[in-house]
């Protein structure tokens, strides 16, 4: 590593939940991002004693004009220009978007260069878990803003406003969401018994798919936007760093399931995040651009 290396900017602040037990929110995806060597300023947006899919859970959200505070305080940061990326997942409430929002452009402005993941968490196939003006504020306020959205497919059924059932109709709400990168997770495979992430930028359309296992432990779309970051940030290409994350995930969600386990078991899994043995299908699909050309 030469000094110029040495000096690049490598910090990625993550906003998101925390729970006391558990592998969801910031715990799953500032382990995963310091695993892979980033440094990572955590900012919680609710402190809950574990994912309330486990039961009734005290739920504590900073004061709204705090958490705001705090916000600016980071933008004010003399180290903001350590930022590489910014990592935003689960609110606390509407408001905190606007904060977010600010705090993206603070980085921006210290280096145009950093990369803004907004993971969209406001739902699954049982349909929205957070109050509708926060769904709204993640997709009018933070969604536009985004280099890269990592929505699930009923996030961006809730979003585009219609039922998404099949890869041409996946790719088309993509294409219509805002960031010019979506990854896509809970897409439809093309494989018996699967699951996929798909992965549409401007020029390509990918699919990495899997099969799927039931009852997954939660955590899983947090894990992968962080790991997702992670490789873009080492400089590796769409198609693999889709293939490699994708592999990651799922080889922890395996040996989480095989175990028993009712949380992603990262600290037993964690050499999975960098060198996962999992075989993972990619496919080329047809760009929606490409289609319209035709």
């Amino acid at each position: 590593m030469n000094a110029e290396e040495a000096d690049a900017p490598r910090a990625v602040i993550v906003i998101s939940s925390h729970v006391a037990r558990g592998s969801v929110g910031n715990r799953a995806a500032v382990f995963a991002l310091e695993t892979l060597g980033y440094p990572v300023w955590a900012v919680p947006t609710v402190i809950l004693p574990w994912h309330p899919g486990h039961g009734r859970a005290t739920r504590i959200v900073p004061e709204t004009e705090q958490f705001a505070a705090l916000m600016k305080d980071l933008e004010r940061a003399p180290w903001l220009g350590e930022v590489a990326g910014v990592l935003s997942g689960y609110l606390g409430n509407a408001e905190q978007a606007d904060a977010v929002a600010s705090l993206v452009a603070a980085v921006r402005e210290r280096n145009p260069r950093a990369t803004y993941i907004c993971d969209p968490v406001m739902g699954d196939a049982g349909g929205l878990y957070v109050a509708e003006p926060l769904a709204r504020a993640l997709r009018d306020v933070l969604m536009p803003i985004a280099d890269i959205a990592t929505p699930n497919r009923y996030e961006l059924e809730w979003m585009a406003g219609a039922k998404l059932d099949d890869m041409r109709s996946v790719i088309a709400a993509a294409g219509e969401a805002g960031p010019a990168t979506m990854l896509v997770t809970s897409a439809p495979a093309m494989m018996a018994g699967g699951t996929g992430n798909l992965l549409l930028t401007q020029s390509a359309a990918l699919l990495a798919e899997h099969r799927i296992i039931e009852r997954p432990p939660n955590g899983l779309g947090d894990l992968t936007a962080a790991v997702f970051l992670a490789r873009l940030l080492d400089g590796q290409p769409a198609a693999k760093a889709l293939q490699s994350t994708t592999a990651a995930v799922y080889e922890i969600l395996a040996r989480t399931a095989k175990r028993g386990g009712d949380e992603l078991q990262l600290e037993t899994d964690a050499q999975s995040l960098s060198h996962p043995m999992a075989m993972v299908q990619l496919r080329h699909l047809l760009h929606p651009g490409r289609d319209r050309r035709a």
